[in-house]
C-alpha cells in the first residue's frame, strides 16, 4: 500500500511507514507535579523520506507500539518559601506597618504540599514584615473639650478651643495650614432647662420719717430675673408694699409752769 503524493500532474507513489518504519520517540511529559513525575512514550506516525508527523490513519494500526511511561524526578522536591501578599498598611502617613505570610513548604503530591520549620529551608528567608507610608502627614485640627453651657438655664452656648497641630500633637501651627472646610465648630447652641421666672426682692426697711410719734418708712422693691437683671415680667398683684406706717416713741420731758403750780409731762 502506498501513500500518493501529487505534484502538478505528475504522482509518485511513497511506500506507507509500517512495520520497519514505524517510527516511536520519547518525550519528556510530566503529569504528576509532585516529588514523583512520569514520562510518557509518545507514538507517533511519520514518513520514511522527510521523517515528518503524519496522521496516524497513514501508518499500520496493528504495528503500532503500546504508548510505555517511566517515573521520573523521583528524588523528594526541596523544601521552598511559600510567601504570601502584602497587607495594606497600619498607617497612611507617619510610618505604619505591613506584613505578609511567609512559610518553609514542600510539595508532597500534585495539589498537596506540607508546612516545614523555617530551619529546612536553605535560602534566607523572605522579611515579613517591613515599615510603609513614612511619609508626613499634614497638619490636622485638634479639639478641646467644651466649656459649660452658658448661662445656666435657657438658650445658651457652649465654647471650645481649636487648634491645628502636627499629627504627632507635638507643634502648633497657625489655622492657615489646616483646612478650613474641615475645621470642628468651636461653638455650639445648648440650653440647662427652662429659666425660673422673674420674682419681686424686697429691700431693708428705712428709718420711720417721724422722730416721735406715726410717720411713714420705705423700702425697696425690685423685680430681678434669675440673673439679677431688672425684669417687668413680675405679677403686680404679687408686689410687696414699698411703704408702711410707723411710730416713733416719743421721749417724757418736764415742761414747767409759769405760776409754779403744777407741771404737765407730754
Amino acid at each position: 500500500m502506498c501513500l500518493c503524493v501529487c505534484s502538478g500532474h505528475q504522482c509518485n507513489s511513497l511506500p506507507l511507514a509500517g512495520r520497519a518504519g514505524q517510527l516511536a520517540s520519547f518525550k519528556a511529559n510530566t503529569i504528576a507535579a509532585a516529588w514523583t513525575g512520569v514520562q510518557k512514550q509518545e507514538v507517533v506516525c511519520k514518513r520514511l523520506d522527510d521523517n515528518s508527523i503524519v496522521q496516524n490513519n497513514y501508518c499500520d494500526p496493528d504495528s503500532k507500539p503500546p504508548e510505555n511511561q517511566r517515573p521520573c524526578n523521583t528524588e523528594p522536591c526541596p523544601p521552598e518559601w511559600f510567601i504570601g501578599d502584602w497587607s495594606e498598611c497600619s498607617k497612611t502617613c507617619d510610618g505604619g506597618m505591613r506584613s505578609r505570610t511567609v512559610l518553609c513548604i514542600r510539595k508532597i503530591g500534585p495539589s498537596e504540599e506540607e508546612t516545614l520549620d523555617n530551619t529546612n529551608c536553605l535560602t534566607d528567608q523572605p522579611i515579613e514584615k517591613e515599615p510603609c507610608n513614612n511619609q508626613s502627614c499634614p497638619p490636622k485640627w485638634v479639639v478641646l473639650d467644651w466649656s459649660e453651657c452658658t448661662p445656666k438655664c435657657g438658650p445658651g452656648f457652649k465654647h471650645r478651643i481649636v487648634l491645628c497641630k502636627s499629627s504627632d500633637l507635638l507643634k502648633t501651627f497657625p489655622a492657615t495650614q489646616c483646612q478650613e472646610e474641615s475645621k470642628p465648630p468651636v461653638r455650639i447652641r445648648c440650653s440647662l432647662g427652662r429659666c425660673p421666672p422673674p420674682r419681686w426682692v424686697i429691700g431693708d426697711w428705712g428709718q420711720c420719717s417721724a422722730q416721735c410719734g406715726l410717720g411713714q418708712q420705705i423700702r425697696t422693691v425690685q423685680c430681678l430675673s434669675y440673673t439679677g437683671q431688672a425684669s417687668n415680667e413680675c405679677p403686680e398683684t404679687l408686689r410687696p408694699p414699698s411703704m408702711q406706717q410707723c411710730e416713733s416713741k416719743c421721749d417724757s420731758t418736764p415742761i414747767s409752769n409759769t405760776e409754779g403750780k403744777f407741771s404737765i409731762i407730754i
